[in-house]
């Protein structure tokens, strides 16, 4: 049915459309200047809103190039952050910043990867020169843009898309009538496609037939919930019946995890994906898990915007509350993918090599 509000959204959605096509076509021509980082420089975005999975594979890369001897640097927007402009979140020794100064996705990361350098800037180009001149003693060997497929104003080595099988974009619409944030063509740019949050291939076939027509190196991941983290109190036991409690994009992804974890959820309380929890209805929950005799299990991310409320934290701490962090697990492409990120550091890390070689050349000549 064909309502006004469908009609405005429509207009609103071709209107989109017309501004992103002409921008990307600018970019395409030169008349829109991509600036280079000075650093090697990896994205990982998406091209629908919220929810795909990018977050752990960011944290996948940072946890590899550490892995391998290296420092990496994570430049992202800081979603939903209460500031503005470039702000230093961690210089890889201390974090400064929590989730409402920083995002929470971004605080996360930064508390999960020590040694990492992590910024927030709307600009990314901005946030890049500010990681160039404050580091410029030491500087980090990459520069991780999280959630930067659509800034093309910053020029990457290697452009990842993560694409969730959960929700499938080719026969959705554009914002604000849908989800896709650019027309599906646009991930003809990427070098590599992802995708994720896989649990049964054979129910993904279509779309990763789709995915492989493009011609793109492709990597299939899925979900691996980890270990019951608990908040306040470390000597409860775990729990069995729980009440899931989620500000995030897809949270029915995060009830499978509590289900593989072997928890009995008897209770969805659901919240807009970053939103700050209102203190009344987490009043609410806490007094329903007393009566009821139940936990409060909630997503890692939203345990650091929880973290920053003083309110919040004492009325839940009445009751038994954990956390629930998961990790991708790759399915397929692992080697690729390590050696597509590799190769970032490596081919840049011969270009001093070559000029010098170069150089020597001319003086013998």
């Amino acid at each position: 049915m064909t309502g006004p509000g469908n009609i405005m959204l429509e207009a609103a959605a071709m209107f989109y459309r017309t501004v992103i096509d002409i921008r990307n076509r600018l970019y395409d021509l030169g008349f829109f200047k991509s600036h280079n980082a000075g650093i090697p420089t990896v994205s990982i975005g998406n091209i629908t809103a919220g929810g795909t999975g990018k977050t752990p594979l960011v944290d996948f890369a940072a946890k590899h190039y550490s892995r391998n001897g290296l420092k990496p640097a994570i430049l992202s927007r800081g979603y939903k952050r209460n500031t503005k402009g470039v702000r230093l979140v961690s210089d890889g020794k201390q974090v400064f910043l929590g989730a409402r100064d920083a995002g929470d996705e971004c605080t996360m990361l930064a508390h999960g990867n020590p040694g990492t350098i992590v910024v927030v800037a709307e600009q990314r180009k901005a946030g890049a020169d500010y990681i160039a001149e404050q580091f410029a003693g030491e500087l980090p060997d990459v520069v991780l843009l999280d959630d930067a497929f659509q800034h093309r104003r910053l020029n990457r080595d290697l452009d990842i898309v993560v694409i969730s099988s959960t929700t499938p974009f080719y026969d959705d619409k554009l914002l604000p009538w849908g989800r896709l944030r650019e027309p599906v063509r646009g991930i003809n740019r990427a070098h590599l496609l992802v995708l994720s949050k896989v649990k049964d291939r054979q129910h993904v076939s279509e779309l990763e037939e789709k995915l492989r027509k493009t011609g793109k190196p492709l990597i299939i991941t899925g979900v691996r919930p980890g270990k019951l983290v608990p908040i306040g109190d470390s000597d409860r036991q775990t729990p069995g019946k729980v009440i899931a409690l989620a500000g995030i994009g897809q949270p029915e992804g995060f009830i499978t995890s509590l289900r593989e974890s072997g928890l009995e959820v008897s209770l969805k309380a659901f919240f807009p994906d970053h939103a700050d929890f209102p203190n009344h209805a987490i009043k609410k929950l806490v007094e329903q898990a007393e009566r009821e005799n139940l936990s409060l299990v909630t997503t890692e991310k939203d345990y650091y915007r929880f973290r920053d409320n003083e309110t919040l934290l004492p009325t839940m701490a009445k009751v038994p509350c954990f956390y629930l962090p998961v990790s991708i697990t790759i399915l397929e492409g692992q080697e690729l993918l390590e050696r597509m990120l590799d190769s970032v550091v490596e081919e840049r890390s011969k270009e001093p090599v070559a000029r010098a070689e170069s150089g020597e050349k001319n003086r013998d000549s």
